[in-house]
């Protein structure tokens, strides 16, 4: 390990010792009695990607807005949004570009309150291939949590912003799960995109050299030509209406968890973020959430511009949409959030 390396860790390791024990806010949040119930899809549910909403969970704002949240966990985005396609979610918590596909498909889903803004994947080769990582990508089983997912639509972008096409690699669908890490030491695999703190962990043990990311708002402008949405919650437009409280409940609570974030500090993540989270290291964990502390909304609210370069840089994925006719203005909407903006001072 380096020098800086060993700074690096050394200061984690001081902020885990200023953690004293179990907190108040790691004990399971009783509902208010007769509270709304929503059933939330989600892939990957203990990565950072969902780091606000394992806060609003944790820190009570949910309850404390009246709604029961229940959480539908999935190995990918694509599964979990199949989830909610068959009636089994009410909501779904994911890559805002899967409102591109709904929307080409007729079906009227809005994006509410937006989580992170940037993708928040990584991609790496196996330490075990030769140095000249990108061109050893030519025929390599590349990892994804599955087709139609974030991770696949991000290691597209990296592969053509590299003069390879999609075609060129494998992609092998391995989930969001602990077991990817097994996939890439068995050799199933020679490459992975995956969110942190898998792929952060995976560096650092030298299991795996990453050539690309998107964390931080520099590294996806670059690749994207610009920002992008990132994460966000969204719905059917005709549950928004039906159960506009329940949605306007979801919205306050992630407000709140991100006006918490801003300012909190890594004993306060440590306090709050269950144990199961932090993949059975805590520094690896702190160390993922250094690297994308930037990347976390700061109010919420969907900006118009990311929007239309998120579907620029989507319909330029080959097979994905190139023709389509769409109408951005109706994938998402800001009514919810700007009021929590205002309630909450966000």
């Amino acid at each position: 390990m380096s020098d800086a390396n060993g700074q690096r860790r050394a200061f984690l390791l001081s902020a885990m010792a200023a953690w004293t024990g179990p907190s108040a806010s790691w004990a399971a949040v009783q509902p208010l009695p007769g509270a709304h119930r929503v059933t939330i899809a989600l892939a990957a549910r203990q990565s950072l990607y969902h780091l606000p909403l394992t806060l609003a969970d944790q820190l009570g704002y949910f309850r404390q807005a009246g709604i029961a949240v229940a959480w539908s966990a999935h190995e990918s985005g694509a599964k979990a949004l199949g989830s909610a396609l068959q009636g089994q979610a009410d909501v779904v918590a994911g890559a805002f570009e899967h409102l591109f596909g709904l929307q080409h498909k007729g079906l009227n889903y809005q994006a509410f309150v937006q989580t992170v803004r940037t993708p928040q994947v990584s991609m790496g080769v196996a330490s075990r291939l030769e140095a000249h990582a990108v061109r050893a990508l030519k025929g390599a089983r590349v990892g994804v949590t599955s087709l139609d997912s974030s991770t696949h639509w991000m290691a597209c972008q990296w592969l053509l912003q590299n003069g390879l096409l999609p075609e060129d690699v494998v992609f092998v669908e391995v989930g969001s799960s602990p077991s990817v890490v097994e996939a890439l030491r068995s050799g199933a695999i020679d490459a992975l995109c995956n969110p942190d703190p898998v792929m952060h962990g995976l560096e650092q043990r030298n299991e795996i050299r990453v050539l690309w990311e998107a964390h931080t708002l520099m590294a996806t402008r670059k690749l994207m030509g610009g920002p992008v949405p990132g994460g966000c919650l969204f719905a059917r437009a005709d549950f928004l209406q039906r159960q506009f409280d329940v949605a306007q409940a979801l919205s306050d609570a992630v407000v709140r968890a991100l006006k918490w974030l801003q300012t909190a500090g890594l004993t306060d993540i440590l306090k709050t973020v269950p144990s199961t989270h932090w993949g059975g290291d805590r520094a690896i964990y702190l160390g993922a959430f250094e690297k994308l502390r930037e990347s976390y909304a700061l109010d919420g609210v969907i900006a118009g511009d990311a929007v239309l370069n998120a579907w620029h840089a989507h319909a330029r994925l080959p097979g994905r949409l190139n023709n389509a006719r769409m109408s951005l203005g109706q994938i998402y909407t800001n009514t919810l959030v700007m009021k929590s903006k205002n309630r909450f001072a966000a």
